[in-house]
């Protein structure tokens, strides 16, 4: 059955999620399933010019050219989380540029990567998703340069990003250094969303606010690349703030402490949540890090799912020492997130997450 967009009487033609068993970031293999492949993968000869690659799951890999210049190669690529093909195109490639910009880089070309079902969509509605892509690669000042496509059984877009990015000022995600403070630029809650999406329990203004997160690029990173004082950067996708910020404590070696009280909710996750609408890759996420992740028992009930909850296109997630905190806010906050919050803090002691209530 054909569900309106919201804040509309008129249902879609086509619904793009119809075609596909998950959406988003949502759609990431999970986390303990991806660390037993990752463990039986060989890395081979790895060259003295590949400065950051997979040991310490970073948001991309970095291979230095010269002494001036290193080049970041990353990729990106998911089934819908929206109808809409041009807001698909959107989120996908808004997406998949973060992960340069979360290495400190500045994006300079991208590879369109397009699989989808030709005999079952209508040409017109893959062109709006091609177009959707290239809008927004245009926003960040980089061109489409080529790509690959295939048919599919289910529709799948991204891309492939290279940027730039001084060797000295590359931003990794294991450098957070004990008494950093946590900052993160965006509000979480797109997995809930994108829940309540699929089950026509979001209303237009909640619908508007998923768009507008998930299309907002990720630009600040390249300022805070320019700080000494900002320690480590990665962005918060797939495996949820939980995830992400394990990655940094596992990375440092040190303890991660998030704040519940000053994580920034996007308007009416909470309720959404209460509801029921969350995500299957929330629970997945779960089962593959919980082990390492202490919950004040002063939590309330939702707070897991939450911590869990899958962001696609989410926020950079910066450690940065505390004198730097306020320049921090300042950089996210006058490129456009308003939001962004501090939530957080990294202190010694063994590898692993603190949630406080």
């Amino acid at each position: 059955m054909n569900h309106p967009l919201p804040g509309t009487d008129a249902a879609p033609e086509v619904r793009l999620t119809s075609f596909s068993h998950g959406g988003g970031c949502g759609c990431k293999i999970a986390p303990g399933v991806l660390s037993e492949i990752l463990r039986s993968s060989g890395t081979g000869a790895i060259p003295k010019e590949l400065l950051v690659g997979i040991e310490t799951a970073d948001d991309a890999a970095v291979y230095q050219l010269n002494d001036e210049q290193a080049l970041i190669a990353t990729t990106d690529f998911f089934m819908p989380i929206v109808d809409d093909p041009f807001e698909f195109g959107r989120i996908a490639a808004t997406n998949a540029i973060s992960d340069v910009y979360a290495m400190g880089g500045r994006p300079i070309m991208a590879l369109a990567l397009v699989a989808m079902p030709v005999n079952q969509l209508p040409l017109e509605v893959i062109g709006r998703v091609v177009e959707g892509g290239q809008a927004v690669c245009r926003a960040a000042g980089i061109p489409i340069a080529g790509g690959h496509t295939i048919d599919s059984v289910e529709p799948i877009y991204g891309l492939v990003v290279m940027g730039l990015v001084h060797p000295s000022r590359i931003l990794r995600n294991r450098d957070a250094r004990a008494g950093d403070v946590l900052v993160l630029g965006k509000p979480l809650g797109v997995g809930v969303l994108s829940a309540a999406l699929k089950k026509g329990q979001l209303d237009a203004a909640g619908y508007a606010r998923l768009i507008d997160t998930t299309t907002r690029l990720n630009t600040p990173g390249m300022a805070l690349a320019e700080r000494e004082d900002v320690h480590a950067l990665t962005d918060v996708t797939g495996f949820g703030i939980a995830g992400h910020t394990l990655e940094l404590a596992r990375g440092a070696g040190l303890r991660a402490v998030l704040d519940w009280r000053h994580l920034p909710l996007l308007p009416g996750v909470a309720a959404l949540a209460e509801q029921g609408n969350v995500t299957g890759a929330s629970r997945r996420n779960w089962e593959g890090y919980g082990s390492e992740v202490q919950l004040d028992p002063g939590l309330p009930a939702i707070a897991q799912a939450l911590l869990t909850d899958p962001q696609t296109s989410g926020g950079l997630l910066a450690s940065c020492a505390p004198e730097a905190v306020d320049s921090v806010l300042r950089i996210f906050r006058e490129q456009g997130f308003g939001e962004a919050a501090v939530v957080g803090h990294m202190a010694s002691g063994e590898p692993g997450l603190t949630v406080a209530a």
